[in-house]
C-alpha cells in the first residue's frame, strides 16, 4: 500500500519500513522490509516493482491506485470554474469510496495520519458538493443523505447547516429548526461551545423566514479567507522535509509546527510551499501573517495587534474586536472552534508573540517560522532547516537561472558554487540573479569572484536582497554579551568550538560562556552538530569576522585570541599527560585552573579529547604563528607530536613541524628545532620515505650531541635504526641501535633502553637469530612491567611473528590480539595496522586464506586512509597470497603488481628476512604468468 500510495515514484526501504512496523520495527528491519519486497513481486509479477537507487518504485500508472486518483479529481474541481463540472469530478471521486480508508492492514501510519487525511479530504468533498447541489435547487433529495452524514461526522458544522438549508427549502421548517437544536446540545455537552456565527445566523433566518427562503448557507456564511502567499517559483528540494509535514495532521488535536532555521534557509518558503499543498484539507480556509520578528526597520508585531488583524479576517467587524489581549484571544479561540483552517504565522519573534495566537479546539493546523528555536511553545513538533543537499542546491542554481545556460560547465563547478554560497537557499537565489542579470559573465567568472572570501558576502547582494542584511538582523536582536560572543567567535580559526575555549576567548566563566553558546543556538546563528560543540555556517563565520574586524578594536582582537591560544596550549598539555603518560616531552606548567576545565581524568577521555580538538590545536597552532607568538607554536608541536603520530596524521604533522622547525632556526632557538627534527624524522619513516627520515635524524642526532640532550638522541637513533632495518642494512641498524642502548641505558632512560631493546630484536628476527631477538623481546617485557611502562607494542609484534615462524601459532594470535586491544584502546592506528597484518599473516600460514584475506583487506583500507605506502604493499603482498592460495590467480597477479608499484615509487627495496620484496615479488608474477595463461 505505501508503494501504491507512491504509484510512480522511488520510495525509500527506511520510508517502508515506517510505514509497515512504525515504532515496532523488528531487529533486522531491512531484511525484514527486503522480504516483504521479495513476496509482493511474487504476487505481482516481474516488473511491477523497480528497483532504484533511491528506493523502490510501484511501476503502476498513478490513476489506477484509487487515493491517488481522488485526489486528483479534487485538485480538478477546485481548479473548476464551471459548477456543473466542479460537481461532476467531485461526484466521481466520492465514487472511488468503498468502506474505510485501509480497511484491514495493520499500520500505524495508514490507519492513523495518512487514514484521517484521506477521510478529512471525503468530508470536505461531501460538503462542497451538497453546497453544489443546494445552490442548483436541490432539497428533499439531499435529507437523507444529509442525516446520514451528520450521524457520521457530528461536529461538522457545515454539514449540520447543509442539512438545515434541505430541509427548509424542501418545506420542513420545523424540521429545520430542530435540526438547530440537536446541534447546539451536541455541541454544547461535548465542547462545552456554541454553534458558529454563520450557522446561527442561518438559524436567525429561517426563524424569520415568510415568503422567501433564505440563501443557501454558502452564499451567507463568513467569507473564506485563502490569505496564503503566493507558492514559490520553481520551489526545490526539501522532499524529506515534506513528507514529514505531510504526516503532520491530527483531527484530534490542534497541530502546531515550528519551522526554524537561520537566515535565508527557506523557511518562508517551505512553510508557504506546504500549506499550498495541504490548503485542501482545511475547507474553512488559511490565514496568514507576518509577525516582523526580524524585519529590517519594523518592530515586531503586538499579539494584540496580531490578534486584531486576524479576527478581522475572520469578519469579526472592528467595532467588535474586543481591547484587551486576553479578550481579542477569546474571541479568536471563539471564531476557530467549529471550523478547520490552516494559519500560518510567519517570521516569529519569540514564543510570547505566538502563544495568544494559537487555536483552543481541535481541527486546526498552525504552522510557525522563526529565526528563534521556540522550545518554550508546547506539544509543538519542530523542524529545523539546515542546508540543502548538493544535489538539491545544484538543481536550484540551475532552475534559478532561468534562461542562462550554463553551456559546458563541468558539474565540479556548479557544485563549487553552491558550496561557495553554503547551500544557503537565500545566497543561491542571489547567485543565481547576479548571473542572470550579467549576461557576458560564464560560470567560472562568478565562482572566482565567489573564491574571494573577503569578498563574498559583498557578491552575495542584489536589490534588495542580501545575505549581509538578513544576518544582521539576527544579529541586531542579539542582548550585548551575545554580539560580543558573535565578533569574537568570528575570529576563531577552528572549525568548531565548546563552552571551555569559548570562555577563554570572552574571558568569562564557562556556564557563562556556555549560556551565551545556546543562546547564539535558539538564534540560529550557531550549529550544534554534536552534544556541547558548536560552529558556524561558513557565511555565517564570514560574517561574524567582518562583525569583529569594524566592531572590535586591534587590541581586543589579539588579546581575544592570546587567550583561547593560551587555553588550547595548556588544555593539550593536560591531555597528552593523561593520554601518554610515560612520553617525554617538553610541557609549559600547566594553570591549575584549568583542571576542571578540560575535564581530563584519564587516558580514554584524554584521547576523546585530543580527537575533537585536534583541527582547532592545529589552527590555534598557526594563529601563534600568525600573533607572532613563537612559543605557541613550538609547544604544541612538541606535545602534538606523538598524537599525531598514533593517529597516522602525517600530513598534518609534517605541516606542523616543519613550521615548528623554521621558526625555531629564526629564533635560535636550538632544542625546538632539534624535536622538529626528530618529529619529521619519524614520520618520514612511517611514509616510507627513509632518504628524507635519514636526513633529518642525523641532523638530530648531531644536534642532540651537541645540546647535551640524551633522550632525543636516543629516539633519533631509534629512528634511524628502523630506517636502515627496513632498507635491508642490518649492520646499520645494529649499530645505532646499539648506540641508542648504551646511552639510554648510561642515562636511566628506561623507555629509551626499551625502545632500542624491542628494535634490536626485530633485527635479529629478521635475520634469523631467533633466540637472540627473543630475549631482547622479553627482555622489554620485563622493563616494562617493572616500570610500569606501556611501551610493549613492538615487543608484543615482534613475539608475534617471532611465534608464527616458528610454528607456535596459539601464542603467536595471543601476542597480535593482545598488540590490537592495546592499541584500540589508545587509538593507535599504525600499531593497529601491524596487529592486523601480523593476524593475517598468521592465518595464512595456518591454512586459512579466507580469514587472511578480510584482515589484509582491513589493513589495506587503513594504511590507506594514514597514509602508509609501505604498509599497502605489505597488504597487497598478503592479499596476493590469500588469493593466490583460493585458486584466483589473476586477483593475485594484480595485487602483487600494485605492491611492485608502489614500491617502485618509494624507491626503496622494502624487506623481511634478508630478501628485498620487489626481486621476490618479480619472481611470483612470473611464475604466475603461465598458470594465468592456462587457468
Amino acid at each position: 500500500m505505501a508503494l501504491a500510495l507512491s504509484a510512480g515514484k522511488d520510495v525509500s526501504i527506511e520510508r517502508l519500513a515506517s510505514i509497515v512496523w512504525g515504532d515496532e520495527a523488528p531487529a533486522h528491519v531491512r531484511r525484514a522490509t527486503q522480504t516483504c519486497l521479495t513476496r509482493l513481486r511474487k504476487l505481482l509479477g516481474p516488473g511491477a516493482i523497480a528497483t532504484s537507487p533511491a528506493g523502490y518504485r510501484l511501476d503502476v500508472a498513478p490513476e489506477r491506485v484509487d487515493a491517488i486518483l481522488f485526489e486528483r479529481l479534487l485538485e480538478a474541481a477546485a481548479g473548476s470554474s464551471d459548477p456543473a463540472d466542479e460537481r461532476a469530478a467531485l461526484a466521481r471521486a466520492l465514487a472511488l469510496w468503498r468502506g474505510l480508508p485501509f480497511d484491514g492492514l495493520r499500520s500505524a501510519w495508514l490507519e492513523g495520519a495518512e487514514a484521517t487525511r484521506l477521510t478529512e479530504r471525503r468530508v470536505a468533498a461531501h460538503e462542497r458538493r451538497v453546497e453544489l447541489d443546494l445552490n442548483s435547487g436541490l432539497g428533499a433529495e439531499l435529507v437523507a443523505e444529509l442525516r446520514d452524514l451528520t450521524a457520521r461526522y457530528p461536529l461538522r458544522e457545515r454539514l449540520w447547516g447543509h442539512l438545515m438549508m434541505a430541509l427548509h427549502v424542501s418545506g420542513q421548517r420545523a424540521d429545520a429548526l430542530t435540526t438547530y437544536q440537536r446541534l447546539y446540545r451536541l455541541l454544547s455537552e461535548e465542547l462545552g461551545i456554541e454553534p458558529g456565527h454563520a450557522v446561527q445566523e442561518l438559524h436567525r433566518r429561517i426563524l424569520t423566514a415568510r415568503a422567501e427562503s433564505p440563501p443557501p448557507l454558502s452564499q451567507q456564511t463568513i467569507t473564506v479567507p485563502r490569505q496564503l502567499p503566493a507558492d514559490v517559483s520553481g520551489f526545490t528540494g526539501r522532499e524529506d522535509e515534506l513528507a514529514r509535514l505531510d504526516r503532520l495532521p491530527d483531527m484530534n488535536a490542534v497541530v502546531i509546527t515550528s519551522i526554524g532555521g537561520m537566515a535565508g534557509i527557506g523557511k518562508t518558503s517551505l512553510a508557504v510551499h506546504i500549506a499550498h499543498r495541504m490548503a485542501g484539507r482545511y475547507p474553512d480556509g488559511q490565514l496568514f501573517i507576518d509577525l516582523h520578528g526580524y524585519t529590517q526597520g519594523l518592530q515586531p508585531i503586538e499579539p494584540a495587534d496580531a490578534l486584531g488583524h486576524l479576527l478581522r479576517s475572520l469578519d469579526v467587524g472592528e467595532e467588535r474586536v474586543p481591547p484587551g489581549l486576553e479578550d481579542r484571544a477569546a474571541l479568536y479561540r471563539t471564531r476557530l472552534a467549529d471550523r478547520r483552517m490552516l494559519i500560518l504565522l510567519d517570521n516569529a519573534a519569540a514564543e510570547s508573540q505566538v502563544m495568544p495566537l494559537l487555536p483552543g479546539a481541535p481541527g486546526c493546523l498552525v504552522l510557525v517560522t522563526s529565526r528563534r528555536r521556540l522550545a518554550g511553545l508546547d506539544q509543538t513538533h519542530t523542524l529545523s532547516l539546515d542546508t540543502l543537499p548538493v544535489s538539491d542546491a545544484v538543481r536550484l542554481f540551475t532552475r534559478a537561472a532561468g534562461d542562462r545556460s550554463l553551456g559546458d560547465s563541468p558539474r565540479e563547478l556548479l557544485v563549487e558554487l553552491v558550496e561557495l554560497c553554503g547551500r544557503l537557499p537565500l545566497a543561491i537565489r542571489i547567485a543565481a540573479g547576479r548571473f542572470r542579470s550579467h549576461r557576458t559573465w560564464d560560470l567560472s567568472h562568478l565562482v572566482e569572484r565567489l573564491r574571494d572570501q573577503q569578498r563574498r558576502l559583498g557578491e552575495l547582494e542584489a536589490g534588495q536582497r542580501s545575505v549581509t542584511s538578513a544576518l544582521g538582523l539576527s544579529y541586531q536582536y542579539l542582548s550585548a554579551e551575545q554580539r560580543q560572543m558573535y565578533r569574537l567567535l568570528g575570529l576563531h580559526s577552528g572549525p568548531d568550538i565548546d563552552q571551555y575555549a569559548a570562555a577563554a576567548l570572552i574571558d568569562a566563566t564557562a556556564p557563562v560562556a556556555g549560556r551565551l553558546l545556546e543562546h547564539l543556538h535558539e538564534a540560529h546563528l550557531l550549529q550544534e552538530p554534536v552534544a556541547g560543540r558548536y560552529r558556524f555556517h561558513d557565511l555565517t563565520r564570514v560574517h561574524a569576522a567582518r562583525t569583529a574586524m569594524s566592531e572590535e578594536t586591534s587590541g581586543s582582537r589579539r588579546q581575544a585570541l592570546g587567550r583561547v591560544i593560551d587555553y588550547y596550549r595548556y588544555a593539550a598539555a593536560l591531555a597528552v599527560d593523561a593520554a601518554h603518560p610515560y612520553e617525554h616531552e617538553r610541557r609549559a606548567q600547566v594553570p591549575p585552573t584549568l583542571t576542571p576545565l578540560a575535564g581530563l581524568s584519564g587516558m580514554a577521555s584524554a584521547l576523546d579529547w585530543l580527537d575533537l580538538e585536534l583541527p582547532n590545536l592545529l589552527a590555534a597552532a598557526r594563529c601563534g604563528a600568525e600573533l607572532d607568538r613563537p612559543s605557541h607554536l613550538l609547544h604544541l608541536s612538541s606535545i602534538l607530536h606523538r598524537h599525531l603520530r598514533s593517529r597516522g596524521r602525517y600530513h598534518d604533522g609534517v605541516n606542523l613541524h616543519q613550521q615548528a622547525m623554521t621558526t625555531a632556526r629564526a629564533l635560535g632557538h636550538q632544542e625546538a628545532e632539534l624535536d622538529s627534527l626528530v618529529s619529521l624524522g619519524h614520520i618520514y619513516l612511517r611514509q616510507g620515505r627513509f632518504a628524507q627520515a635519514v636526513d633529518q635524524l642525523q641532523k638530530a642526532v648531531i644536534a642532540a650531541r651537541a645540546l647535551g640532550h640524551h633522550e632525543a638522541e636516543v629516539e633519533a637513533l631509534h629512528n634511524l635504526g628502523w630506517v636502515h632495518m627496513s632498507s635491508g642494512r642490518y649492520e646499520q641498524a645494529i649499530d645505532n641501535l646499539e648506540q641508542a642502548l648504551n646511552v639510554a641505558h648510561s642515562t636511566d632512560y628506561r623507555r629509551g633502553e626499551m625502545l632500542a631493546l624491542s628494535a634490536l630484536g626485530h633485527v635479529h628476527r629478521r635475520e634469523g637469530r631467533y633466540t637472540l631477538a627473543a630475549g631482547h623481546f622479553g627482555r622489554t617485557l620485563r622493563l616494562a612491567h617493572a616500570t610500569g611502562d606501556d611501551a610493549i607494542e613492538a615487543a608484543l609484534a615482534g613475539l608475534g611473528e617471532l611465534h608464527r615462524r616458528q610454528g607456535r601459532y596459539e601464542q603467536s594470535g595471543d601476542h597480535y590480539r593482545r598488540l590490537f586491544d592495546l592499541a584500540q584502546d589508545r587509538g593507535d592506528r599504525n600499531w593497529q595496522v601491524e596487529a592486523r597484518q601480523g593476524l593475517g599473516r598468521l592465518h595464512h600460514t595456518a591454512g586459512d586464506p579466507r580469514v587472511a584475506l578480510d584482515l589484509h583487506d582491513q589493513v589495506l583500507a587503513l594504511a590507506t586512509e594514514i597514509g602508509q605506502p609501505a604498509d599497502q604493499a605489505r597488504a597487497h603482498d598478503g592479499l596476493a597470497y590469500a588469493h593466490h592460495d583460493l585458486g584466483d590467480h589473476e586477483r593475485a597477479r594484480t595485487h602483487w603488481q600494485h605492491a611492485l608499484d608502489i614500491l617502485d615509487e618509494l624507491g626503496t627495496a622494502w624487506t623481511d628476512d634478508k630478501e628485498t620484496a620487489a626481486p621476490i615479488i618479480r619472481t611470483r608474477l612470473r611464475a604466475l604468468s603461465p598458470a594465468i595463461r592456462g587457468h
